[in-house]
């Protein structure tokens, strides 16, 4: 069973930094490429990023490129979302999910942790 694990959520001022971290397996993410999805109230869950396992090669939504860094860290096996200069629109309950060819879409996704919220405002 896969098991994805969020956490560093938080409630943050505009124009602040925060650090999401998704935690799993070795053999999870030495397989999955791993997404973050964010879904805001009455809207539907979107793409934010996405590390390749294959390449390393990483995947942003031009609402936050240039602001959002996606990374991997193989000693703690995590992964890991530095959000920075963050907007009030930026609030939304965000997800990590395995997305094997990085597509970036809901149905390319295998797995879905349980989400963490990130409030935006002053």
């Amino acid at each position: 069973q896969v098991q994805l694990v969020e956490s560093g959520g938080g409630l943050v001022q505009p124009g602040g930094s925060l650090r999401l971290s998704c935690a799993a397996a070795r053999s999870t993410l030495d397989y999955y490429g791993i997404a973050w999805f964010r879904q805001a109230p009455g809207k539907e869950r979107e793409g934010v990023s996405c590390i390749s396992s294959h390449d390393g090669k990483t995947h942003y939504a031009d609402s936050v490129k240039d602001r959002f860094t996606i990374s991997r860290d193989k000693a703690n096996n995590s992964v890991y979302l530095q959000m920075s200069r963050l907007k009030p629109e930026d609030t939304a309950v965000y997800y990590c999910a395995t997305d094997y060819y990085c597509s970036v879409v809901v149905s390319g996704i295998n797995y879905w942790g349980q989400g963490t919220q990130v409030t935006v405002s002053s």
